[in-house]
């Protein structure tokens, strides 16, 4: 199953750091953050990439080129425009499978990668949306979930008794993508909800937390753990 990876996104919240640079290419201890993503992804043979690119796209192409240096191939897919999270996936479908991986650009998640992708096959479903129980922890929660399916979804987090978070990890069926307009901006909350109301939106929870560098104090916690060597892998 390929793995999309959304790094289209300007990183606004990280300041002077994504002025020149886009997001996947923050340095941590001398590496992009890609790179750890990559690294963590291998480790459970995932190994095709289709990296979904925007804002200073040839610094992140010229970096990683083909993905054959770090053990992965990797493909582009470019927007010569914002497309939002959902219009990127559109614009890729083209070189995406019947089935594949939607990873956030910015989440670095040591999970069981097989059993969540066994679950979707298993619900025949779809969409499948990684959840975690945060209880606005590490950042608003924005999900609910009932007898494995996600029942209501709010990314602005101003809907009130949400105990879970999007993870940042998703599966969905290449049919999902045919709620998405071409060639116009469209963001995957959108195509979520459209899931939601029809029931082909699986949860599945999981008791990994999740690291982020989308944010100050979530690039700072990601920076600890890779200082300490305490880098987690699933």
């Amino acid at each position: 199953m390929k793995v999309a990876i959304l790094a289209g996104g300007l990183g606004t919240r990280l300041g002077l750091l994504t002025k020149d640079t886009p997001k996947s290419m923050v340095r941590i201890c001398g590496k992009p953050f890609l790179e750890y993503q990559l690294e963590l992804l291998k480790k459970s043979n995932l190994k095709e990439i289709v990296l979904c690119v925007g804002y200073l796209k040839d610094k992140i192409e010229s970096y990683f080129g083909n993905g054959s240096r770090f053990g992965v191939r990797m493909e582009y897919s470019e927007e010569e425009k914002p497309l939002g999270t959902a219009g990127a996936l559109r614009n890729a479908e083209n070189i995406l499978g019947d089935e594949f991986l939607v990873l956030n650009g910015d989440s670095y998640l040591a999970i069981n990668y097989r059993e969540v992708m066994e679950r979707y096959k298993l619900g025949n479903k779809l969409g499948l949306m990684v959840v975690y129980k945060n209880n606005n922890k590490y950042d608003k929660s924005n999900v609910m979930i009932a007898n494995e399916f996600v029942t209501n979804y709010d990314r602005s987090g101003r809907t009130e008794n949400m105990m879970y978070i999007d993870y940042g990890l998703s599966i969905l069926n290449k049919k999902a993508l045919e709620f998405v307009p071409q060639d116009k901006f469209f963001q995957l909350d959108e195509v979520y909800r459209e899931l939601i109301k029809r029931r082909e939106m699986m949860a599945f929870e999981t008791q990994v937390r999740f690291y982020e560098i989308g944010s100050v104090q979530g690039l700072e916690d990601f920076t600890k753990i890779v200082e300490r060597r305490q880098i987690l892998e699933c």
